[in-house]
């Protein structure tokens, strides 16, 4: 795969730039990264061959009856699919419902040292594209969710800065501070113990796209107490456990 790099844009406010209004489910910067799948004007693939001709011509006396007309199955990507990603979508749809769910996800996903992405992320991204509440995306579903990994893939590597793989709680600190958080180191290095399952003092990619979405998810509910726009809330006990167990269900 090939993933493309973001051109640097300025980043105000808490919570803003990164994960303006125009990426409601809190993805990274809306640019253009890579490349772009199941969108704009792009060749129309068809569905296989046209019907069978019939070879025995029309029906005469004594004659062999026609052979029935019948259009092969499905070959090739619906229109304004990437055959690629059609290809890609089929071989993770083991059970061949047409729909992905997200353990067919997890099995299909890998981090730079070839471990799988974690449940959660994977049902967290499912949840984010599943239009109609099914538990399973369909192939544009998956098309959509296939450009914000993409997306998502650029910002990581831009901020991995030594080329490990992995986020430390330095780059993690930068990632933050780009895009408009402003948090202290201390922060981000209890973001990264508790989003660090192999106790390296980091995080895996699978790892920072939950943990960067759940700060999004979190700042959202912040903000909308904090009408003043100070980063300072007064809210009841109760208020406090609605908001963290909303983020955690949802």
């Amino acid at each position: 795969m090939s993933w493309g790099q973001p051109t640097q844009q300025p980043y105000g406010g808490y919570g803003q730039g990164a994960y303006g209004t125009n990426r409601g489910y809190g993805g990274p910067p809306a640019q253009a990264y890579g490349q772009q799948y199941g969108g704009g004007a792009q060749q129309q693939y068809g569905y296989g061959p046209p019907p069978q001709q019939n070879p025995y011509g029309a029906q005469g006396y004594g004659g062999r009856p026609p052979v029935p007309a019948y259009s092969a199955p499905p070959a090739g990507p619906p229109p304004g699919i990437n055959p690629e990603l059609w290809s890609w979508f089929q071989s993770v749809d083991q059970d061949r419902s047409g729909r992905i769910s997200a353990d067919e996800l997890q099995r299909a996903l890998v981090n730079s040292n070839w471990s799988q992405f974690n449940s959660e992320t994977c049902r967290l991204m499912i949840g984010m594209f599943d239009k109609d509440r099914s538990g399973t995306i369909d192939i544009h579903e998956f098309a959509a969710l296939w450009k914000y990994i993409q997306e998502w893939k650029s910002c990581f590597d831009r901020f991995d800065t030594d080329r490990s793989g992995n986020i430390d709680a330095g780059e993690l600190n930068n990632a933050f501070n780009a895009f408009g958080y402003r948090l202290s180191p201390q922060f981000c290095q209890l973001v990264v113990r508790v989003f660090d399952k192999r106790s390296t003092t980091t995080i895996q990619f699978d790892d920072f796209i939950q943990a960067c979405v759940m700060l999004k998810s979190l700042t959202d509910k912040f903000r909308a107490h904090d009408v003043q726009q100070q980063g300072v809330i007064h809210i009841s006990y109760e208020q406090f456990l609605e908001m963290v167990l909303d983020n955690t269900l949802s």
